[in-house]
């Protein structure tokens, strides 16, 4: 099969492997759609948990092709979403209920072979059935289900006035979501000029091209989706006093920066961030099935695996409109 390895940092080949085999409690998928993420581009460049030489791609969907032995919840033909990251269910974060934080902690496509291939094995217990949910809207499960984790942190009430810093993808889904929680009025910051656009098309109520235009210790809640030191640092000037800040993005893994902690202390603020999902597949697929939150409009590129870097420079640039690349494998 064909298959995309980051050999290191920087280096991308296509390479040409066999197809792996199911182990004991594990399927092979084949492989219809798989969405390149902004942690893709961590791992790419180095700044990321990844482990070389890794086939990236955490975001997929596809159809089961072979079953390993002692898989009971999946037959040949089924078709299925994948959940990356993987607990070992023993260790004592597993064990109090925080298998995102688990001490053994696996990521198809971040430390395993992921889903920018052809084929790719995964826990029968990493797997979720999506029905007739089209491949490519399936793929968006994983991002989903980290933004519905992300949601229950921040716990938004009916009726605040919300800020979203970031209009890609995933900035799109949180303001999506915090819509459907009941939010009043939804701002959104997006220096890119396409994405701005498409945030006031997708339901932002206010659209502002820079944070200067923001009024401060004004919001019920902020959600930052940039990972930007320097954003962050700012979101907590435009909380109201005894509002909710939400770090959603994902910041690379050296970066450092400088807070006030007077201004949490005297402000009340509650900071928190929010790492991958929770036990929140179930909830991403019946949302995704139900029409309720729409993620076909998020997709702006459509590549075959030979493209993976060229859909990467693409998101890093910020070119062509861009917004979430999805690979197509099998095309």
């Amino acid at each position: 099969m064909k298959a995309v390895r980051i050999v290191q940092p920087n280096q991308v080949e296509i390479s040409e492997i066999p197809i792996p085999s199911p182990g004991d409690r594990e399927i092979l998928i084949r492989v219809e759609a798989s969405g390149i993420c902004g942690t893709d581009l961590h791992i790419l460049r180095g700044e990321y948990m990844g482990t070389y030489p890794v086939i990236p791609g955490h975001e997929f969907a596809g159809t089961v092709v072979e079953t390993g032995k002692g898989v009971t919840r999946f037959r040949v033909g089924e078709r299925v979403a994948v959940e990356p990251n993987i607990s070992c269910d023993a260790c004592e974060e597993c064990l109090n209920n925080r298998q995102n934080f688990c001490r053994n902690w696996q990521a198809t496509g971040v430390t395993l072979p992921g889903g920018m291939a052809e084929y790719a094995v995964v826990p029968e217990k990493a797997a979720f059935p999506v029905g007739d949910l089209p491949a490519e809207q399936a793929a968006f499960m994983e991002p989903l289900s980290c933004v519905l984790h992300g949601m229950e942190n921040l716990a938004p009430r009916m009726g605040d006035h919300l800020l979203v810093i970031g209009a890609g993808p995933i900035g799109v889904q949180l303001m999506r979501v915090v819509r459907l929680q009941g939010a009043a009025h939804i701002t959104v910051v997006e220096r890119n000029p396409a994405r701005l656009m498409f945030a006031a098309e997708a339901g932002a109520d206010q659209a502002l091209s820079s944070l200067d235009d923001l009024p401060l210790d004004f919001f019920d809640a902020v959600i930052d989706a940039t990972g930007v030191p320097a954003v962050l640092t700012r979101t907590l000037d435009f909380v109201r006093p005894g509002g909710r800040v939400l770090w959603f993005g994902v910041p690379r893994s050296d970066a450092t920066m400088t807070l006030e902690p007077f201004k949490i202390f005297r402000k009340g603020l509650t900071v928190m961030g929010s790492f991958t999902s929770k036990r929140n597949s179930y909830q991403a697929v019946r949302l995704l099935q139900s029409g309720a939150l729409r993620v076909d409009d998020l997709i702006s590129h459509r590549l075959p695996l030979a493209d993976f870097l060229h859909g990467c420079e693409l998101m890093e640039q910020g070119a062509e409109g861009v917004r979430k690349v999805m690979i197509l494998p099998q095309a």
